[in-house]
């Protein structure tokens, strides 16, 4: 039961975690535009591991 409270307790803090990260992004972003392009992440993902791997895209207005 204390092992089942601790990983429960856990996973909401990462939880939290990640929701306040993403409120910063997005103030971020409010304030400033910038922006990657989907397609661009996208492409640059799929080429991870490759021996064409890209450069990370470059973040827009």
């Amino acid at each position: 039961m204390r092992e089942a409270i601790t990983q429960y307790v856990e996973r909401e803090e990462k939880r939290e975690a990640l929701n306040q990260d993403t409120l910063k992004v997005w103030e971020q972003f409010q304030s400033t535009g910038l922006h990657a392009v989907a397609e661009e992440v996208d492409q640059w993902l799929a080429s991870w591991g490759t021996d064409d791997e890209l450069p990370a895209p470059v973040c827009r207005e």
